[in-house]
């Protein structure tokens, strides 16, 4: 099978926009992803992290994210997001997946390569792209937990990664965080400007929820190819269930499922058009 082309950061990278990434939790929430994305005519990666990944099951949500990109004309991309493990990477590939993240950020650099380049070599044979990560996201989160002025990206480290592994795309650390933010995110636009100018490589931004809109849109002008929102989709869906939840009459999941999607897709769709990438699917 000839690799799948990365075609899609590749077109946003040139284009100036960013294709976003959504993280789902069950199928209410992917749902409204997808229906975001065909109402706006984006291509979109719908996320699953490593807890999602192990709980539902990889062939299931393999088959979801195939059934969704077959229906859809390669509109949806699957994607593994932040997977520490390699061998969870190869499990999701061979689940149809198209897309896998390995988070060797934790280790050194030397590991990270490592562990990189085995997921680069299995993933590229059948076709699948691969994310990898330098410098840290800050936060607490499934992922793990960074505190401290160690997560910045270290453009030396950034070069020697992306040149060692052929990496599809790289996620940098300059300053985002996962979950919501206590006070203004402290993006370093300027390490982002330096690492772009090093490398051809795609570069992701982790963390999108709680980001002001222009800063997210200045990170896109100067280099960010793929923006990631989590945090934002899932309050909404708990806070709307709350409320649907007060004046509890049915026995009927879908009565007060279908609003919860509903506000979920609204979300989506505006953060598709903080990114740019409305009416760029040609599909």
């Amino acid at each position: 099978m000839n690799r799948y082309k990365n075609h899609v950061l590749e077109h946003a990278d040139r284009q100036g926009y960013a294709t976003p990434a959504f993280n789902y939790s069950d199928i209410w929430e992917y749902e409204a992803i997808v229906q975001a994305a065909i109402e706006e005519r984006a291509v979109v990666y719908t996320a699953t992290n490593m807890r999602v990944a192990e709980t539902i099951g990889l062939p299931y949500l393999g088959a979801l994210g195939a059934k969704a990109y077959e229906q859809t004309g390669g509109q949806i991309l699957n994607h593994l997001d932040h997977s520490r493990s390699v061998e969870l990477c190869k499990q999701a590939v061979d689940c149809g997946y198209h897309s896998v993240m390995i988070d060797a950020s934790m280790c050194s650099l030397e590991e990270n390569i490592e562990k990189t380049c085995e997921v680069v070599e299995y993933a590229h044979k059948h076709g699948v792209v691969v994310e990898a990560e330098i410098g840290r996201i800050l936060g607490r989160n499934v992922e793990g937990t960074y505190q401290g002025e160690d997560y910045l990206v270290q453009v030396e480290d950034a070069v020697r990664l992306a040149q060692k592994t052929h990496v599809d795309s790289l996620a940098i650390g300059i300053g985002t965080a996962h979950g919501f933010y206590k006070e203004k995110p402290n993006i370093n636009i300027e390490r982002l400007q330096q690492v772009n100018a090093a490398i051809d490589t795609p570069l992701v931004l982790h963390g999108g929820t709680g980001v002001p809109f222009d800063t997210v849109r200045a990170c896109i002008q100067n280099g960010m190819a793929k923006v990631n929102f989590g945090t934002q989709l899932h309050a909404t869906y708990i806070d709307t269930l709350k409320k649907e939840l007060t004046d509890y009459q049915e026995t009927d999941i879908a009565a007060f499922m279908i609003p919860v999607r509903s506000a979920i897709q609204s979300v989506v769709q505006s953060l598709i058009q903080v990114c740019g990438a409305e009416n760029r699917f040609d599909g």
